[in-house]
């Protein structure tokens, strides 16, 4: 005769005990070990405090769900393992227990609605201006692959950092001129999508003096990773005296200056000898004349419409990863020394390398 097969463990309930005893106290060290851990960057905003409290409340319900569950997974496989000589043996019948099911579909279904409730509450508040101060007011748009940030109560200056005042509620208008896009600030934790046919909006009141990360979070194209920006936060009157020189700037610089500028970003890159610079992800501006020579149109023409639309005409195995908004950036002036610039340095006709070599 073969071995018996094994006998059904009758004291059930010094298994349910032994399982609640491990799963609170491992349940413990998670959530202490959980609620210790930095898991997002500085707190930058006041939105962003209730962001983090209910984050904060998520890990205290998701930690002892995930404990219980590995825990009588474990259990089980040690407990009930198979020992040496019952490989083909079949275990104890076991019948459904219907109060069991019902608790363990209601419990989720009760902490889903928690979370949705508490995720309302939060987004409710956060969707509206945190003082009674008139909140300041920014037009924001994305395009492949960049932002221009509008103030229209500054005669609608067109930025492209996002400048902001602390301790002073933003409302942010969003839309994009192509394809969906994302705004997001780790700090201030606020994330919105912004939409080709509609306005979408974000609240965001900051409450430390910096340089934060703008991201781009929706994948957008080739040039999704690139599509980076800064909001600069200052006090009040910091922010008064930059928006008054935006709005009264100074004359434009130079053509040389103004393609090596952090503003535009020409010289990162291109290559154009004339400015020493060696940039490979866009095409070798030395050879402008040969693009539009291709493209079959004069050079002049050829070059202003590249800045104002870069997707007009792409050399061979280069990507439409040019910022489109270089309209609202330049001043017609600054955009006419810029073209004029260009023409007189890109003359040459050969062949050429391309993108990315």
């Amino acid at each position: 005769m073969g071995p018996e097969p094994p006998k059904a463990d009758g004291d059930s309930r010094g298994h349910l005990a032994q399982l609640l005893v491990i799963g609170a106290i491992v349940s413990a060290l998670g959530i202490a070990l959980a609620l210790t851990i930095d898991w997002w960057p500085a707190l930058a905003s006041t939105e962003g405090q209730q962001i983090d409290t209910l984050w904060d409340v998520l890990l205290i319900i998701s930690v002892p769900i995930f404990v219980m569950v590995e825990t009588v997974v474990l259990y089980c496989v040690w407990k009930f393992r198979v020992r040496p000589g019952q490989e083909h043996l079949d275990g104890p019948p076991i019948h459904g227990n219907t109060r069991l099911e019902i608790v363990w579909t209601a419990i989720p279904a009760i902490l889903v609605t928690i979370i949705s409730i508490l995720s309302a509450i939060v987004l409710a508040d956060n969707g509206k201006a945190s003082s009674s101060e008139r909140p300041l007011e920014v037009r924001v748009f994305a395009q492949q692959f960049a932002w221009t940030f509008k103030y229209p109560g500054y005669k609608n200056v067109a930025l492209p950092n996002l400048v902001l005042p602390v301790d002073r509620s933003v409302h942010l208008t969003m839309r994009s001129r192509d394809v969906i896009h994302s705004f997001w600030v780790p700090q201030f934790r606020q994330k919105e999508d912004l939409l080709p046919d509609q306005d979408t909006e974000l609240w965001i009141t900051p409450t430390k003096i910096g340089y934060f990360p703008v991201i781009c979070t929706e994948l957008c194209g080739l040039g999704h990773a690139v599509m980076r920006t800064q909001a600069i936060v200052d006090d009040r009157a910091t922010f008064r005296a930059y928006m008054t020189k935006a709005m009264n700037p100074p004359k434009p610089k130079g053509p040389d200056a103004l393609f090596k500028s952090g503003d535009l970003g020409c010289a990162s890159c291109h290559t154009l000898s004339a400015a020493g610079s060696n940039g490979t992800l866009g095409p070798d501006l030395d050879y402008l004349a040969a693009y539009a020579k291709r493209a079959g149109k004069p050079l002049e023409a050829f070059v202003r419409e590249s800045i104002l639309d870069p997707g007009a005409y792409l050399e061979p195995g280069c990507a439409d990863a040019m910022p489109h908004n270089f309209k609202d950036l330049l001043q017609p002036d600054q955009l006419d020394q810029l073209v004029d610039y260009l023409v007189k340095n890109g003359t040459k006709t050969q062949a050429h390398k391309g993108c990315g070599s």
